[in-house]
């Protein structure tokens, strides 16, 4: 095994059947022969190569016309997988018809093809990832609705703050990955884009026919990509913002991961992964219910960011042709793509499986008997005596609640000269000292952010 997304083992948790296809060796050399195929369509058509040779060699670009073996072996002396690829279909073209191989590959080189290919496997792998977002989002719409009046503690620095509800904590998460559709739909125009200049770029090979726009124009159509404002052999933002896009992508699904996993320790028990039999069971104790879905999600955006910080590595190219940083995308780009696919799948599981119990996110706002609404009582007692005094107050009151819990929050209050010289009544107290009344804006901010929506 040279990588997790090629174990029996691991292949599943990893990686996805789906996005190693796109990064395998008979994909990736079936993108090559789509460029050669596109150039020798948009060339024969222009007159460029004869229509013969055109057709010839769109008919023998098939990776399951390729000895892989021979590729391996040519690849491995040569040190580019493009050249041997590109040899193997002019003999092929050529044991038809001698000579029109020849055509093959005409005005082109090594780059424009490795780039071009490399476009259409980010293009394909960003189809996953954009059928990931519309379901995620569809299931943390759904979500954010059915929860978006039921109250829980929101946590500041681990510790509990003020009542939110459960809704509103997924419409956060929602409006993030409806941000990171916005973000995927603005790049896909810089990045899909055709790569066409020949040897440093200038198109210099078939400047001479007049035509050489017109190639680059047609082959970009044939393949449904951009064409280039100019060549961009060692201009790599294109590559480098994708990783990047990526890398953010993995990390919300992380921070909703993390959270996950916070709140379903044992001490807090608020929601749990979807539950299947043996499923993060232990191997020495029965009780435990482990997080999975989660560390998984955390393990892959965390290598996702650390694996797209090579691409700005890759960007330092030297002149028109770079002497190495290129590669560095051989190595992440495919490991990046998958990973990243599989942290989305793994979140979506999770928003679809998500076990909620509202009954204990209502006993877990009582563990600091009435003081998660200090606040609410700041405020409103902030308006008869200052803000700062009411601040003080409180404070006092609740350290005394912590110290000794048989006297409720609420019954201290009341007790206090301060607060009854307030003229804030018990009743008002009682509805101040009631967390579902201290939510703010919570179920407005879920209508919000879902478009108001009430399935």
């Amino acid at each position: 095994m040279t990588a997790v997304s090629d174990s029996i083992v691991f292949r599943h948790l990893f990686s996805t059947p789906e996005s190693s296809e796109i990064w395998s060796d008979h994909k990736r050399t079936q993108y090559y022969l789509d460029f050669e195929a596109a150039l020798a369509v948009a060339q024969a058509r222009l007159g460029i190569i004869p229509k013969e040779a055109g057709d010839l060699i769109k008919s023998k670009c098939r990776a399951e016309f390729m000895d892989m073996e021979e590729l391996g072996e040519e690849t491995r002396r040569i040190g580019y997988p493009v050249l041997p690829v590109v040899k193997q279909l002019v003999r092929s073209v050529n044991e038809v018809k001698e000579g029109l191989g020849e055509w093959a590959h005409w005005g082109a080189t090594t780059q424009d093809v490795t780039d071009t290919a490399t476009v259409l496997q980010l293009r394909d792998t960003c189809g996953l990832v954009s059928d990931s977002l519309d379901a995620m989002i569809d299931a943390l719409r759904d979500l954010a609705l059915r929860y978006k009046s039921t109250p829980m503690a929101a946590r500041s620095n681990l510790q509990q703050a003020v009542p939110i509800t459960f809704g509103f904590k997924m419409a956060r998460l929602l409006a993030t990955f409806q941000r990171h559709r916005q973000r995927l739909g603005e790049i896909l125009p810089r990045l899909l884009v055709v790569e066409f200049g020949g040897a440093a770029g200038t198109l210099a090979t078939i400047s001479d026919t007049g035509l050489a726009f017109q190639v680059q124009e047609g082959l970009a159509a044939e393949l449904g990509l951009n064409t280039p404002e100019i060549a961009w052999h060692t201009e790599r933002d294109r590559i480098t913002e994708i990783g990047t896009f990526f890398a953010l992508l993995t990390g919300t699904c992380a921070k909703f991961a993390f959270d996950v996993k916070l709140l379903m320790q044992t001490e807090v028990a608020e929601i749990s992964e979807p539950f299947a039999p043996h499923r993060g069971s232990s191997s020495t104790m029965p009780q435990k219910r482990n997080p999975i879905s989660s560390v998984y999600i955390t393990a892959l955006a965390s290598t996702v960011n650390h694996l797209s910080g090579a691409l700005f590595d890759a960007m330092v190219e030297d002149h028109e042709r770079s002497t190495g940083p290129w590669e560095i995308e051989w190595i992440v780009l495919p490991q990046i793509s998958t990973l990243t696919h599989a942290a989305l799948k793994h979140t979506l599981e999770l928003l679809r499986g998500i076990e909620v119990y509202p009954d204990t996110m209502k006993k877990n706002l009582d563990l600091t008997n009435g003081a998660i609404v200090s606040e609410a009582v700041m405020m409103a007692l902030g308006k008869k005596i200052g803000r700062q005094v009411a601040h003080d107050l409180v404070y006092e009151i609740c350290r005394q609640a912590a110290m000794d819990r048989s006297v409720s929050f609420l019954d201290r209050l009341e007790d206090n000269e301060i607060v009854k010289k307030s003229g804030i009544s018990r009743e008002e107290l009682e509805k101040l000292c009631d967390p579902a009344n201290y939510v703010g804006l919570s179920e407005d901010m879920v209508l919000r952010v879902t478009g108001g929506r009430q399935d």
